[in-house]
């Protein structure tokens, strides 16, 4: 029998090393495969779609115009724009003009070019945040920077300058808690832009009308009164676009939609909704009571019907049965009041859970407003109107409404983040906005 015992041990201890080493195989076989998504993730973000095929004679002749030239010609192509009726891109219906919006974004994909200052440091400068309710100025830094196509090494070939700022990493770095001091903020933004125009001659050639900025914080707007030809002149894309202020100015500066981005690696997660037989709840809000408009939502509306849901923060209770995304999905008409400011997320939330988005923020420039009719896709109530809530919803014939949801579907692929962006996505339509401001700078600036 002592002869067999270290045999038995010899088995027993080689079967252990067996198993250990199938659970270090299975584990590596994890880890190789985790890499090579990281990998795949990586290099799905900077592989873009080819540009349009241009003729190569049509090349030589956007080579040989000057940034002024091809802001003229870009401007007679437009007011040229042949009738368009049919697009697989574009649903007429959604469009003030669909011709002229489809002329003018070929236009861009042919001839923008966009120099992006390499001044300015981290985390201020070239960090985009990509994750909550700022997240739009981070998604489009970042696929701005990284975009083969519409970037310029050479500034003396651009059409337009971008100052790759966040207003969100300048509030995290700058701004004191509690100081209620925003000075601080507006004096940098200032001493950088003065810095610049010491340093090159593009900001002292137009005092600042072909320069733009992408600011989503509520304060964007606020933190830029110290400089007076960057608040006057630049284009300044913002989600706190109140016309009421005096410092957005609708047709020369662009509405960016203020989206709430959870999953920097899958921003689209959850998208999506329930056909309209399958939303029973007439009217969903659920938020903090910032400001005046959803307090007074509250006074009418919260536990005085049973069709209209409508709440402060979404309770625990109600949480457990139904989520705050769920709810959305199974509700005709998604309530979207302002809080401190005119902006919220709700309105692209509810476009990408397929709600009829039901806005309440009286000066609210909305977004894409110069090409899209979001009469087409949404309701807009004036916040004196919300005692008569439930009564202009119900005014609302089936069949309009049909046509709306189903609207709202079609018009969601304009709001979408996309790692590689598409043509006609949320980027692409903030680049357009953008750049449709600069062509109306250039007219106004022949005519006088």
């Amino acid at each position: 029998m002592s002869k067999h015992v270290p045999a038995v041990v010899l088995l027993n201890s080689t079967a252990r090393a067996n198993r250990l080493m199938r659970v270090m195989e299975r584990r590596a076989r994890l880890l190789r495969r985790r890499r090579r998504k990281k990998q795949a993730r990586i290099v799905e973000k900077i592989v873009y779609p080819p540009p349009p095929v241009v003729p190569d004679h049509l090349q030589r002749f956007i080579a040989s115009l000057t940034p002024n030239e091809a802001l003229a010609y870009a401007r007679r192509e437009i007011e040229q724009a042949p009738l368009v009726t049919d697009d697989p891109d574009l649903y007429a219906p959604l469009f003030r003009n669909i011709s002229n919006f489809k002329r003018s974004y070929e236009m861009m994909e042919l001839l923008l070019k966009v120099y992006i200052y390499k001044e300015g440091d981290r985390p201020i400068f070239h960090e985009p945040h990509l994750l909550g309710i700022y997240s739009s100025e981070g998604w489009f830094m970042k696929l701005m920077e990284e975009n083969p196509y519409f970037v310029t090494t050479d500034p003396e070939k651009a059409h337009l300058f971008y100052l790759p700022y966040s207003s969100r990493q300048l509030q995290m770095a700058v701004y004191v808690p509690g100081s209620h001091n925003l000075r601080p903020l507006s004096e940098f933004l200032r001493d950088y832009v003065n810095m610049l125009a010491a340093k090159y001659p593009f900001w002292n050639r137009t005092h600042g009308t072909d320069h733009f900025l992408v600011a989503c914080h509520d304060w964007g707007p606020y933190i830029l009164k110290d400089h007076e030809e960057l608040i006057r002149n630049t284009i300044k894309a913002l989600c706190n676009a109140d016309i009421s202020e005096g410092i957005f100015k609708a047709g020369k500066d662009v509405s960016l939609p203020e989206t709430a981005i959870r999953n920097i690696g899958k921003p689209l997660v959850n998208v999506g909704g329930k056909r309209v037989s399958q939303r029973p709840i007439l009217a969903f809000f659920a938020g903090n009571m910032h400001g005046p408009v959803r307090p007074k939502l509250l006074k009418y509306w919260s536990d005085r019907d049973e069709d209209m849901k409508i709440y402060g923060p979404l309770p625990t209770r109600v949480s457990r049965v139904m989520s705050y995304p769920d709810h959305m999905k199974s509700s005709k008409f998604c309530l979207c009041p302002m809080g401190f400011e005119v902006n919220s997320p709700r309105i692209v939330e509810a476009i990408y859970y397929e709600c009829v988005p039901v806005i309440i923020a009286d000066n609210l420039a909305l977004p894409f407003d110069e090409v899209l009719d979001w009469s087409a896709f949404s309701l807009i109530v004036s916040e004196e109107d919300i005692p008569k809530l439930k009564e202009i919803l119900l005014s609302i014939p089936l069949r309009r409404y049909q046509v709306m949801q189903n609207n709202v579907k079609r018009v969601q692929k304009y709001f979408h983040w996309n790692a590689m962006p598409f043509r006609f996505d949320l980027f692409h339509m903030i680049l357009h906005s953008i750049w449709s401001r600069r062509l109306n700078q250039f007219q106004e600036s022949q005519i006088s």
